[in-house]
């Protein structure tokens, strides 16, 4: 998939391609730019502002916990491409990213992945 589908929300069920559960949409941003504002990107964040700040460190602090073990260079592809995070079912299960390439199909209300829990990376 080249995209984050629209009809993605926050909790929606997540399934591996054994169509087994894993989690749920914790959150998700689909791309750099809200597709009816140029002027404005996916966070609400006008490039225009964001040129005066010029800083990539703030903008990625906006949108990732601190915590994160999300390398800073599949930081930059997330907010290029969209990404959702997936929480994690299970007690000691890491929280997970998902990229639009790890996605097969939004079915009804959930979300099919093309690949299984451990091929994600962890948050």
């Amino acid at each position: 998939m080249d995209a984050i589908p629209t009809a993605i929300h926050e909790g929606m069920k997540v399934v591996d391609n054994a169509l087994q559960p894993i989690g749920t949409v914790e959150t998700f941003r689909s791309t750099d730019e809200a597709p009816d504002s140029p002027d404005v990107d996916a966070a609400g964040v006008s490039p225009v502002l964001e040129r005066e700040r010029n800083d990539l460190t703030a903008i990625l602090a906006d949108v990732f916990r601190p915590d994160d073990e999300l390398p800073r260079e599949m930081q930059e592809k997330a907010l290029r491409e969209g990404f959702v995070r997936l929480d994690a079912d299970g007690l000691f299960a890491a929280d997970r990213y998902i990229f639009p390439e790890h996605i097969d199909r939004v079915d009804g209300d959930r979300l099919v992945l093309s690949v299984g829990r451990d091929d994600l990376l962890k948050a």
